[in-house]
């Protein structure tokens, strides 16, 4: 019987979580990442503040800590799924998140509209990368 594929845990320093999750995991081909959402830079359990502009943007800031962790990069992500708290924040969040894929195609992604996102906040994005 062949040995399962093992897991590895990818939990870099300074993005905030809580204890009930691992920011990324990496098993085979594939890293999966955690939802994020827009905390202040240093792993403190706190919003950015302006609303949906900045907090598309740290969100994807935290998502790169953790790419980086892992090795990789934006280019390297598959699928990404964006839950917001208000749909009606749709195409701010896009103008945001585009900014980060600027001279590569971005991954596939689904939108959706979702209530009660941790900490209050307006738009959590959970990603599917390949590992190198």
């Amino acid at each position: 019987m062949a040995e399962p594929t093992p897991i590895e845990h990818i939990t870099p320093e300074g993005v905030a979580r809580l204890p009930v999750f691992t920011p990324a995991v990496r098993v085979g081909d594939l890293v999966f990442l955690s939802g994020a959402i827009g905390t202040v830079r240093g792993g403190e359990l706190r919003l950015v503040e302006g609303g949906i502009g900045p907090e598309t943007r740290a969100t994807m800031e935290n998502l790169g800590r953790v790419l980086e962790a892992a090795g990789l990069g934006f280019e390297d992500l598959v699928k990404c799924t964006v839950f917001l708290a208000d749909i009606a924040d749709f195409a701010a969040m896009n103008e945001v998140y585009l900014t980060f894929f600027e001279g590569i195609e971005p991954p596939a992604r689904s939108a959706m509209a979702a209530s009660g996102l941790a900490l209050g906040a307006r738009v959590e994005i959970e990603c599917i990368a390949r590992a190198r």
